[in-house]
């Protein structure tokens, strides 16, 4: 699939139904922790919409419209942070791994499916900690999970999975700097370079953990930068086709934080052919235009 929304749909509607028969049988858990994923991407949707809602407001000076928005956007995000939290848990227990283990023992992946779902699991329990950030801590997601993921991702191949799990490490490594091992590189490098890796691996979902940390750290330019290098790439990457769905949540994400530049600076969301811009310049100097003559 390559059609974020319907995916989303696909988990809302599922779930359920699936986590049905779980008194009978076996809870699916590694397909459930895919489910439940999409679900909480549904989820994050709305809260983004919420946000984007606050800031016009906000932009047009209109304080009651902005706090009500700013409530929404807090409660749709504790719901996310609940979901996403879920997600992660069924990604630990389909591969009967325990994240708090000593020593550490990596679980025995069979195909490329199970390493992209536990990986994808782990990834999920860190958005889990944004998620209830942005909502006041409404959920109570545990932030244990961060060191844990960080230790974890060392199970699965960094080079393979285009550089998504030293993100996901740098990502931690500024959450709880704690974490970060002496002698390593400096996470906005590490960040950078598994960006590079991304393109080269067909998907670009490093370069929206690097979005997210360039945001809740505030890096402007670092979020300016990795905009521009994700809409550049349409340009040159081959996205493989088993991987069309996780480039294009990517590029929701990466999508969703230009509009939050645009909207909190021009009150609207990023223009057509402005999608790597963080302003409204624009270079015309190459720019062909069409005659409307023969269309009057």
């Amino acid at each position: 699939m390559s059609d974020p929304q319907m995916a989303c749909a696909l988990g809302e509607g599922v779930d359920p139904l699936l986590y049905s028969f779980s008194r009978v049988v076996d809870a699916p858990d590694s397909s459930g922790s895919l489910l439940m994923l999409l679900a909480g991407n549904c989820m994050e949707y709305r809260a983004w919409n919420a946000e984007l809602d606050y800031l016009r407001a906000e932009y047009n000076g209109n304080v009651p419209a902005a706090k009500d928005a700013r409530e929404v956007s807090k409660r749709l995000h504790a719901r996310t942070a609940e979901r996403r939290y879920e997600a992660y848990q069924r990604a630990m227990a389909a591969y009967d791994f325990d994240p708090a283990a000593e020593p550490m023992e990596c679980p025995g992946f069979f195909t490329d499916q199970d390493e992209l779902t536990f990986l994808l699991g782990l990834l999920t329990g860190m958005q889990a900690i944004v998620n209830d950030a942005n909502s006041g801590a409404q959920a109570g997601v545990p932030r244990n999970i961060a060191a844990r993921a960080e230790r974890a991702v060392h199970c699965v191949d960094n080079e393979k999975w285009g550089g998504l799990p030293n993100a996901i490490r740098a990502l931690v490594w500024l959450l709880i700097p704690d974490t970060r091992p002496e002698l390593s590189q400096d996470p906005w490098g590490v960040l950078e370079d598994s960006a590079e890796l991304g393109l080269k691996s067909g998907f670009r979902a490093s370069h929206a953990v690097q979005v997210v940390a360039a945001e809740t750290f505030g890096r402007p330019d670092v979020l300016a930068s990795t905009v521009a290098s994700f809409a550049e790439a349409d340009e040159q990457i081959e996205v493989r086709d088993d991987y069309r769905l996780v480039d294009q949540v990517a590029r929701n994400v990466v999508t969703f934080s230009s509009d939050k530049h645009w909207t909190a600076h021009y009150g609207h969301r990023t223009p057509s052919g402005f999608f790597g811009k963080m302003s409204a310049e624009r270079d015309t100097s190459n720019v062909e235009t069409m005659s409307l003559d023969g269309l009057l």
